[in-house]
């Protein structure tokens, strides 16, 4: 059905016509022209192809082209900049028109006494410093905002750590990042119950204490003025006072918490008396 569909289309459009100019008194056949639908498609494709080119042409190659979306030539576009220039410099200059103008008016009024003017441009340089003198509150926002901001690289600050090796504390993804803004000076780490906790390098066991709701807390005092910090620990493997190697057992993870068990790690890394961000030399 198909094919027989195709050959009547095709048999439709190339069936031809036959087109006659007759002389009307003799009735003699003048012209006669055989054409199709086909060839009638052909040549109004044809016509509109060659019109397409001339309008192309003519947009192109005519100044016409400038009135085209996106398109601009050097020599306009040299003139758009320079206008901009001299509109820029004409705003300038009214300004300082403007300045100056109530310059005159000031001394005219009283405002300012004649005596202790030097110049006009003189009352230009005071006016503008007036507009850009900042008030009291905007002063103290700032010192409050800088002293601020302040404290916190302080205590983000990095510091040098020449040939350390930092251990991961345990295994489990980062849930809570260091935060100081916040007071949270360390980071949290998921950990599977009974997970070991491991020193995050050589050092000194300062302090094993059994909290009420962070299970126990290990404190280890490392070379270069460095402590890290582990809560939320369950059971101990050390006491206060032994030596660890760095990655060595400390604890396992795991505590309860009224009833539930709790089985994250918190790390704390600090250098000098100041919290720095574990993540920055521990890789989690």
């Amino acid at each position: 059905m198909r094919k027989k569909g195709r050959k009547a289309f095709w048999k439709n459009i190339k069936f031809k016509y036959k087109l006659t100019i007759i002389n009307e008194n003799t009735l003699e056949e003048v012209v006669g022209i055989h054409v199709s639908k086909l060839n009638g498609f052909s040549v109004l494709l044809a016509a509109c192809t060659v019109i397409f080119l001339l309008a192309a042409i003519i947009l192109v190659f005519t100044p016409l082209r400038n009135y085209l979306p996106g398109y601009m030539n050097s020599e306009v576009r040299s003139q758009v900049v320079t206008n901009a220039l001299k509109a820029d410099s004409l705003v300038e200059a009214l300004d300082r028109q403007n300045q100056y103008i109530m310059n005159i008016q000031d001394i005219f009024s009283g405002k300012v006494s004649v005596d202790t003017v030097q110049s006009i441009d003189s009352l230009t340089t005071i006016r503008t410093n007036e507009l850009m003198n900042r008030s009291k509150e905007e002063d103290d926002f700032r010192r409050k905002y800088e002293a601020r901001q302040k404290a916190e690289s302080a205590a983000e600050e990095d510091h040098k750590l020449p040939d350390l090796l930092f251990f991961r504390p345990t295994k489990g993804i980062v849930m809570k990042d260091f935060a100081p803004s916040r007071q949270h000076y360390g980071v949290d780490m998921a950990a599977a119950m009974d997970e070991s906790i491991v020193a995050a390098m050589d050092g000194k066991v300062m302090m094993v204490v059994q909290t009420a709701d962070k299970g126990f807390l290990i404190q280890i005092q490392h070379e270069q003025n460095f402590i890290s910090v582990y809560k939320h620990c369950g059971t101990p493997r050390k006491k206060e006072g032994d030596r660890v190697k760095g990655g060595e057992v400390i604890a396992l993870a795991g505590t309860e918490d009224e009833g539930k068990h709790v089985s994250y790690v918190h790390f704390e890394l600090w250098h000098e008396g100041t919290p720095i961000d574990p993540a920055k030399y521990v890789v989690f």
